[in-house]
C-alpha cells in the first residue's frame, strides 16, 4: 500500500492514474479508523478503480484544544486495517499540518446558506469553516471523481454537498449510511476513549432516538423533544447537550409537521468528557 505524506507526491500519483483513465474515489478521515470507515472505503472501491484515504487530524475544525490534543493518532494501525480491505487499490495520504497549511493553519470563511449555524454550529465555534477548509483543500489536491462521507455526521455531509455546489467543485458527494456497534452505538473514533461505565451507558442514545422516531408518528415535535429531554434528565451518566428535530434540507428546527418534508432527529450527548453525536431519519 502506497503512503504519501506530501501533496506533490499524491498529486503525481493521481495524475498517473488518471492518465490511465482510472477513476478516483476519496474518503477523508482523521484516522483512528474503525469498521464504519472501512464501509465507506469498501463502497468507494465498488464505485472507483482507486481510493485515496486521507488520514489527517485537522486543527482548524477543533474549537477545544484539549480535544485536538487528545484525539487518537494511530497511523500504523490505520494502515494495517486498510490493508485488510485492499493492498493494491488504496492510496493513503497522511500529510503534516505544514504540508496542508504551509505554515498558516487558519480557516477560510464560508457561507453555507445558514446550514453552518444550526446544531453543531451553535455549539462548536468555527467548526464548519474548518471542515470546509480541509475538504476543499483535499479536493483541490487529490481531485477525486467522488467523495464519500458518513451520515453519522449528517450536518457535515449536507454542508459538504453545499460546498461542492457553491464553489463549483467537480466532485460527486456520496452519503453512506451510519454503521453501528452491535449494541446500537454509532461507530466513532471517540468511542475508544469511553470509560467502561460510559461505554455500557452510551447505547441509550440510539435507543432513545428509536423511541423518538416511534413517537414522532403520533405526537408533535415539541412533545417528542420534551420526552427526550426528560429521559436524559433522569439518566445517571449521560448529559444531553441538544436534541433537535430538523428539516433535512435546511437543517432548521421543525415548527409544524408537513407531509411534504423529510425530517431527521439530531442529538449530542456528553459521556463524561467525551462528546457523542447521532441522528435518525424520522419519515
Amino acid at each position: 500500500m502506497e503512503i504519501y505524506s506530501e501533496k506533490q507526491q499524491i498529486t503525481d500519483a493521481i495524475d498517473g492514474l488518471k492518465a490511465k483513465k482510472q477513476t478516483i474515489g476519496m474518503v477523508p478521515t482523521m484516522g483512528a479508523l474503525h469498521n464504519g470507515h472501512l464501509q465507506l472505503v469498501k463502497k468507494a472501491l465498488t464505485d472507483n478503480d482507486k481510493v485515496v484515504v486521507s488520514i489527517f487530524v485537522n486543527p482548524t475544525q477543533f474549537d477545544d484544544k484539549d480535544d485536538l490534543k487528545n484525539y487518537p493518532r494511530t497511523l500504523e494501525s490505520d494502515v494495517n486495517l486498510l490493508s485488510t480491505v485492499s493492498k493494491t487499490n488504496i492510496l493513503v495520504y497522511a500529510p503534516t499540518v505544514k504540508d496542508i497549511y504551509e505554515g498558516n493553519a487558519v480557516s477560510q470563511n464560508f457561507d453555507f446558506d445558514g446550514l453552518e449555524f444550526e446544531m453543531e454550529g451553535k455549539f462548536r465555534n468555527g467548526h464548519f469553516n474548518g471542515v470546509g477548509t480541509i475538504v476543499k483543500r483535499f479536493f483541490d489536491i487529490v481531485k477525486p471523481h467522488k467523495g464519500y462521507f458518513g451520515e453519522k455526521d449528517f450536518q457535515q455531509l449536507t454542508i459538504i454537498k453545499k460546498l461542492v455546489e457553491k464553489y463549483d467543485i467537480p466532485v460527486t458527494i456520496v452519503g453512506c449510511k451510519i454503521h453501528r456497534e452491535p449494541n446500537g452505538l454509532a461507530m466513532s473514533s471517540r468511542n475508544t476513549r469511553l470509560k467502561p461505565d460510559y461505554k455500557i451507558a452510551a447505547p441509550f442514545i440510539y435507543k432513545t432516538l428509536k423511541s423518538a422516531k416511534e413517537k414522532f408518528g403520533i405526537k408533535s415535535a415539541t412533545k417528542v423533544k420534551e420526552w427526550v429531554e426528560k429521559q436524559f434528565a433522569k439518566h445517571d451518566l449521560l448529559v444531553l447537550e441538544y436534541f433537535i428535530i430538523a428539516d433535512v434540507k435546511t437543517l432548521q428546527p421543525i415548527k409544524r409537521k408537513s407531509n411534504k418534508k423529510a425530517y431527521r432527529a439530531f442529538i449530542a450527548v456528553y459521556a463524561d468528557d467525551i462528546r457523542l453525536i447521532d441522528n435518525i431519519a424520522l419519515n
